[in-house]
């Protein structure tokens, strides 16, 4: 997926003064985008608990409220993983992450539209289940709300007529309790690295 991005990129690039100027006109951005979700897998239970990473479609919405300043907001469906401890399958889950975030778009560059950008993260878990011998030795359960702060760093690459090709990073803050038997024995964080690229429309 990494060599895929890089390779897209230098296609873009050697392509770029090609491109027609920039697109600065209308206040909104469709983007559709392939994901490739990476998860950090860090957690404080002692069970070495996982999901596993996966590439998924990713829908978003930008509004700028001037040339430089934009609101973005990405929309997806709930994703499936599997939960694992160690090297073995326990469960599985669901999450739907919509996230908000604020960019400032640089301009002035006559080829490129890079961005910077922070915002929030939801986090819905749904569609828990864990395998009978595991809910029987330890009666598992997760919160399934997850509030956290999203970074983002990208670039549109402008075309003709409104359209453009984009190369997005986010670093996303993810996180659940994880009780056993109703008492919790400690924090399972994802805070995944999304890495996207997709095409968009500026109109």
């Amino acid at each position: 997926m990494r060599k895929t991005l890089i390779a897209l990129a230098a296609v873009a690039a050697a392509l770029a003064p090609q491109f027609a100027a920039a697109q600065n006109s209308g206040q909104w951005l469709l983007r559709a985008r392939a994901l490739y979700l990476q998860s950090d897998n860090s957690d404080s239970t002692g069970l070495d608990l996982k999901i596993n990473d996966k590439a998924f479609p990713e829908f978003d919405v930008s509004y700028f409220f001037t040339p430089n300043i934009a609101t973005e907001l990405v929309l997806t469906y709930p994703q499936r993983h599997t939960i694992r401890s160690g090297d073995t399958i326990i469960g599985s889950l669901k999450h739907l992450p919509p996230t908000l975030t604020l960019q400032y778009h640089f301009t002035g560059l006559q080829a490129l539209r890079p961005y910077l950008g922070a915002g929030v993260n939801y986090t819905r878990f749904s569609s828990v289940s864990f395998e009978p011998a595991v809910d029987a030795a330890l009666d598992p359960s997760v919160k399934k709300n997850s509030f956290g702060w999203a970074l983002q760093a990208g670039v549109d690459v402008p075309m003709s007529s409104g359209w453009l090709l984009n190369f997005d990073i986010k670093k996303v803050q993810i996180e659940t309790d994880v009780k056993s038997a109703g008492t919790k024995v400690g924090t399972f964080k994802v805070n995944p690295l999304l890495i996207g690229v997709g095409v968009g429309k500026r109109f």
